[in-house]
């Protein structure tokens, strides 16, 4: 895996996503073979609620270890789905991803959690890269376009690589205690925690 994937994919998790990541979307061609139109780096969900770093089912002092990232923009009662390009280089999006059979590809697997059709939404996508329309359940299902990369502003589109570093070097250093235990297997996560236990700092240049 890529390792800008990486760790787009363990940040995501960290803030209560679930992810899936890679996704190749197929087509017919003109000659009516199958070809690969392109992939889809980071597909995640997250559904409304609090994120502690611990259990709080019994013990009010956990309470405190809410996992919070003002960037992710997330709103009460919404499901917000992010339908993700990652870039080493600068934060931009691959012209194929607003592509209707790509993004419809990409939200049926997730159809179910929708209230209405799915046009809309890729409209919606395709025009502005946000889309808010009523889920199954109730609330609200945001969707939204994210280029993850190299940017020098954190928007509700755009999430740089340094911000999502700093995260997670922060949360780590803030729940030291609680995550001492735990065993990070996946390459990003691992090395910036071997780090923070060897007491290094990681900050911008």
């Amino acid at each position: 895996m890529d390792v800008a994937i990486n760790l787009v994919e363990s940040y995501l998790r960290l803030n209560g996503y679930l992810t899936l990541s890679e996704l190749e979307v197929q087509r017919r061609s003109k000659s009516g073979l199958y070809e690969t139109l392109t992939d889809v780096d980071m597909v995640a969900i997250r559904f409304p609620g609090d994120l502690f770093a611990t259990d709080a089912h019994t013990d009010e002092d956990c309470r405190m270890l809410l996992i919070d990232d003002p960037a992710l923009r997330l709103e009460p009662e919404t499901i917000d789905v992010i339908i993700g390009e990652v870039k080493q280089g600068e934060a931009v999006f691959n012209p194929h991803l607003t592509r209707h059979e790509v993004l419809h590809t990409v939200l049926r697997r997730i159809q179910w959690v929708y209230a209405g059709t799915l046009d809309p939404v890729i409209d919606d996508l395709a025009a502005s890269g946000v889309s808010r329309v009523p889920a199954r359940s109730g609330g609200t299902i945001r969707t939204r376009l994210v280029a993850f990369g190299r940017a020098t502003a954190v928007d509700l589109n755009t999430i740089s690589l340094t911000h999502m570093v700093e995260q997670m070097v922060s949360f780590m250093a803030e729940f030291d205690d609680v995550l001492r235990p735990a065993q990070f297997k996946e390459p990003v996560p691992a090395f910036l925690r071997l780090l923070s236990k060897s007491g290094f700092t990681v900050s911008k240049a």
